[in-house]
C-alpha cells in the first residue's frame, strides 16, 4: 500500500518508547521475531490521516548502533538490510529529556544513515520538576531536523507526532559524517568511502567496524578487506569519532539546553538509599514478594473457581446437547476439560503479570539488579543476570533471549543454564491446584495466607536452586571471565495504567495462545489413547459386566468401573502401566505418570491431562470440575485420597526441579549453538527432580 508509512522507533533503554509505542499503536500490536533472530519484535499499525497508515516497529533499546551486545545488534541489522524496501521510511529517536546528551549520541548515529529522522523529546511532563528549559526551535536549527516535545505517558505532543511521521518527505537527510571523517583522517575515509557507490560513507564504516559487510557485492569484499585487517586504526578511528561526536553535541547542548539545579528536587536519591540499602533493600524485595504470591491466591479465587464450574456447566449442556457419540464424546472429555485447564489460571498469571509490569513500569527493577549485583558475583553470574532470572517467571524462553545483554561468555551461559529453576508462569497452574488440594486456605498471624507463603516458598526454592546450579557451574566450567556490572537507574514514576494494560493483556494472551495450542492438541491424542485400545480393551466392558461381585452395584457406580476398566485397558492405560514402576517410589500412579511425560512438551500440560483422563474415566456420567476430580482421586491400594500432601509435595518438588519444556531445550540449543547444554539440562535437572520428588514422598508417608 503506497500511503502506509514504515516507521522505526529507536532509543535508549528507559527513555518511554514503549509507552510511545502503545500510545500510537493501541492495540493494533503483534509480537514476532526478527529474520534468522531470537529477538522480539514488536510491530502495531497506527492511523495518521484519513489515508495514510504506519506501520510502527519498535527496535530493542540501545545506546549505539555500535553494539556491545546481541540484542543491541538488531537496531543497526534492522536499518542497514540489503532489501531496501524493508528500510523504514522515517525514524523516531525517542530521548529523555533528562538524559539528551548521551540520547544525541544515538540520534548522531542514526541521522548519519541518511534516513528521514525525528527527534521526539520524551517526558516533558518533568521538565519543571527537574528544572530543564530547552529552546526547540534552535535545537531544530542546530541538529537540521524536525524536534517534538511530548509526554508518551501523558498523550501530549503525540498529535504533532503524527502530523510530521505523514509528511516524512519533507524531512531534510541530514549527515555530519563527512565532516567527521575530514577531522579523524580524510585520506583513509574518501578511500573507503569510494568501495561502493549503493552505500553512504557512514554505512560503509558501520560495514568495516561491524563485520557486516555480506551487503556488499564481491568485487567492494575485496576493495575493503585490506581496511578489515587495520583493526588497530578502526579501534583508533572509532575512539576518535565517539570524541567528536560529543564535542558537537556539547556545543549544541550549550546554546539549547539548560537546567537550574536549584529547582531540581532529589526525591530520588532519597528513595535510592532505602530501596538499594545493604538490608532494608533484600526486606523490601522479599516483602513485595510475598503481597505478589498472597495477591495471586487470594484475588485469584473467585474468578477461578468461576471459570472451573463455567467449563464444567458447559461439558454438561455439550453432553445434554449433542448425541451420544465419539464427536460428543471428543469435545466434552477431551476438548473442553483439557482448554479449560489452560483457562482456569489466566486470573492467576495476569495478576503475577500485573505485578511484574507495575514494578518495571515503576523503575524499581533496575535497583533490584544492583541490588542483587554483589550476591550474583559470588556464584558466577552478574547483576545483569537477574533481569532473566526475574522474567523467568513469565516464560523462561525470553528470559533465556534476554542474556543477550550479558557481555561474558561464561556468565550468559551459566545464566541460559540456572534460569529455567526459576518458577515459570507454566509451573504456577500445577503449583496452584497442588497447594488449593494439600494446603489448608488458612491465615498465618491472621492476615498471610499459607496458601500464598506455600507458592512464595516454591519460587524461593528455584531461585535458590538457580543460584546453587550457578555456583556449581562456576567452578567446574573453565571458561575465562572477564566483565563489568553497568547498570542505568531510571527515574522513578507512576507506573502508567495504558503500559501496565497492554503488557498483561500481551503476555497473558502469548500464554494462553501458547500454551492453549499444545494443550488442545495432547487433549485431542489423549482423548484418542484413553478411548482406544486392543483387544482387551474391547473387552473390558463384558468382563466387568459378567463379574459377579458387580452383579448388584448401582447403575451409576458399574458404569464408572466400566469406565474404569476401559481406561486401563486403552492405550494409553497399557503406556501408563509399563511406566508405573518408575513412578511408584514417587507415590505417583499410572495416571499421574501420564500426566509427567506428556507435560515435556509444556509443564502446564499437566493439569489438562488429567482432567482429559479423568473426564474419559467418570464416563461423563457426573461432570465435575478438575480440582473436585483430583481432591475425590481415590489410592485403591490405600484407601486413601490420591492427592494426600505426601504425593502432593512430592509432585511441587518434582515440578519445581525438572526440566520439562521442549520448546526452551530448543531456545537453549540455539543461543549456545549446541546440543551438549540442552542435554545436561535436560539430564541433570531431570535426576534432581526424580530424587528430591523419591526424599519428600519416602519421608512424608
Amino acid at each position: 500500500m503506497s500511503n502506509r508509512i514504515k516507521v522505526a522507533l529507536i532509543g535508549n533503554p528507559n527513555t518511554g518508547k514503549t509507552s510511545l509505542f502503545n500510545q500510537l499503536t493501541g492495540l493494533n500490536q503483534k509480537v514476532g521475531n526478527y529474520p534468522g533472530v531470537t529477538v522480539d519484535k514488536k510491530q502495531g499499525t497506527c492511523k495518521l490521516s484519513k489515508n495514510k497508515t504506519a506501520t510502527i516497529t519498535d527496535l530493542p533499546g540501545t545506546y549505539s548502533i555500535n553494539p556491545t551486545s546481541l540484542d543491541e545488534s538488531i537496531v543497526l541489522k534492522a536499518l542497514m538490510t540489503a532489501h531496501r524496501d524493508e528500510k523504514p521510511d522515517v525514524i523516531v529517536v525517542v530521548a529523555d529529556i533528562e538524559n539528551l546528551k548521551r540520547n544525541l549520541l544515538l540520534f548522531s548515529q542514526i541521522q548519519d544513515l541518511e534516513i528521514p529522522t525525528v527527534l521526539a523529546l520524551n517526558m516533558a511532563d518533568q521538565l519543571q520538576r527537574k528544572g530543564i528549559s530547552i529552546d526547540i526551535p534552535a535545537l531544530e536549527k542546530e541538529l537540521d531536523t524536525k524536534v517534538v516535545l511530548m509526554s508518551a505517558r501523558n498523550n501530549e505532543g503525540i498529535d504533532d507526532l503524527k502530523k510530521i511521521i505523514a509528511d516524512y518527505e519533507s524531512l531534510k537527510v541530514h549527515s555530519n559524517f563527512n565532516e567527521l571523517a575530514q577531522k579523524i583522517d580524510a585520506d583513509y575515509f574518501n578511500e573507503l568511502s569510494s568501495i561502493s557507490k549503493e552505500f553512504t560513507a557512514y554505512e560503509q564504516w558501520m560495514m568495516l567496524t561491524k563485520k557486516h559487510n555480506s551487503l556488499l557485492s564481491a568485487e567492494e569484499k575485496e576493495a575493503i578487506e585490506p581496511f578489515e585487517n587495520e583493526i588497530a586504526k578502526q579501534k583508533k578511528y572509532q575512539h576518535k569519532e565517539t570524541i567528536y561526536r560529543y564535542q558537537k553535541i556539547n556545543t549544541v547542548l550549550k546554546k539549547t539546553y539548560y537546567v537550574d539545579a536549584s529547582k531540581a528536587t532529589d526525591l530520588r536519591s532519597k528513595l535510592d538509599r532505602v530501596f538499594t540499602h545493604k538490608i532494608f533493600g533484600y526486606v523490601i524485595f522479599f516483602g513485595l514478594l510475598l503481597l505478589i504470591f498472597q495477591s495471586i491466591f487470594d484475588w485469584a479465587s473467585t474468578p477461578m473457581d468461576f471459570i472451573d464450574g463455567l467449563f464444567a456447566d458447559i461439558a454438561e449442556f455439550t453432553k445434554a446437547q449433542l448425541p451420544a457419540g465419539m464427536f460428543t464424546d471428543l469435545l466434552t472429555d477431551g476438548v473442553i476439560p483439557g482448554v479449560g485447564g489452560v483457562v482456569i489460571f489466566i486470573p492467576q498469571i495476569a495478576i503475577l503479570f500485573l505485578f511484574i509490569s507495575i514494578l518495571e513500569e515503576t523503575g524499581y527493577m533496575s535497583r533490584v539488579v544492583f541490588l542483587m549485583d554483589k550476591i550474583m558475583r559470588r556464584f558466577g553470574m552478574s547483576g545483569k543476570s537477574v533481569i532473566p532470572l526475574i522474567s523467568g517467571t513469565a516464560c523462561a524462553i525470553p528470559a533465556i533471549m534476554a542474556t543477550r545483554t550479558i557481555s561474558s561468555w561464561k556468565e550468559r551461559l551459566i545464566t541460559i543454564l540456572v534460569t529455567p529453576f526459576t518458577t515459570c508462569s507454566a509451573r504456577l497452574p500445577v503449583y496452584a491446584i497442588l497447594i488449593a488440594l494439600i494446603i489448608p486456605d488458612t491465615k498465618l498471624f491472621g492476615f498471610f495466607s499459607l496458601q500464598g507463603f506455600t507458592l512464595l516458598v516454591l519460587y524461593a526454592l528455584g531461585f535458590a536452586a538457580a543460584i546453587i546450579a550457578a555456583y556449581v557451574l562456576h567452578k567446574t566450567l573453565k571458561i575465562k571471565n572477564t566483565s563489568f556490572f553497568v547498570v542505568e537507574m531510571p527515574n522513578y514514576k507512576l507506573p502508567s495504567a495504558k503500559n501496565v494494560l497492554f503488557d498483561v493483556i500481551e503476555k497473558t494472551k502469548a500464554f494462553v495462545f501458547g500454551a492453549g495450542k499444545i494443550i488442545l492438541a495432547i487433549s485431542i491424542v489423549l482423548w484418542f489413547l484413553a478411548s482406544h485400545g486392543p483387544s482387551s480393551f474391547e473387552n473390558a466392558e463384558k468382563s466387568v459386566v459378567k463379574n459377579v461381585a458387580n452383579q448388584e452395584l448401582p447403575k451409576a457406580e458399574l458404569s464408572k468401573k466400566v469406565a474404569s476398566a476401559k481406561l486401563e485397558n486403552s492405550y494409553i492405560g497399557i503406556a501408563g502401566k509399563t511406566i508405573e514402576p518408575l513412578v511408584k517410589p514417587l507415590g505417583y500412579d499410572w495416571k499421574i505418570g501420564i500426566g509427567l511425560i506428556s507435560s515435556f512438551a509444556a509443564r502446564e500440560v499437566f493439569i489438562g491431562t488429567l482432567a482429559t483422563i479423568y473426564s474419559v474415566e467418570d464416563d461423563g456420567e457426573d461432570i465435575t470440575t478438575i480440582k473436585q476430580k483430583m481432591a475425590s482421586e481415590i489410592n485403591p491400594s490405600t484407601s486413601e485420597k490420591r492427592f494426600n500432601f505426601a504425593t502432593g509435595v512430592s509432585l511441587l518438588l518434582f515440578y519445581a526441579f525438572a526440566m520439562q519444556c521442549m520448546a526452551t531445550l530448543a531456545i537453549v540449543k540455539r543461543e549456545t549453538k549446541s546440543w551438549k547444554w540442552p542435554v545436561v539440562q535436560l539430564v541433570s535437572m531431570g535426576v534432581l527432580a526424580y530424587l528430591c520428588a523419591f526424599a519428600a514422598y519416602q519421608i512424608l508417608s
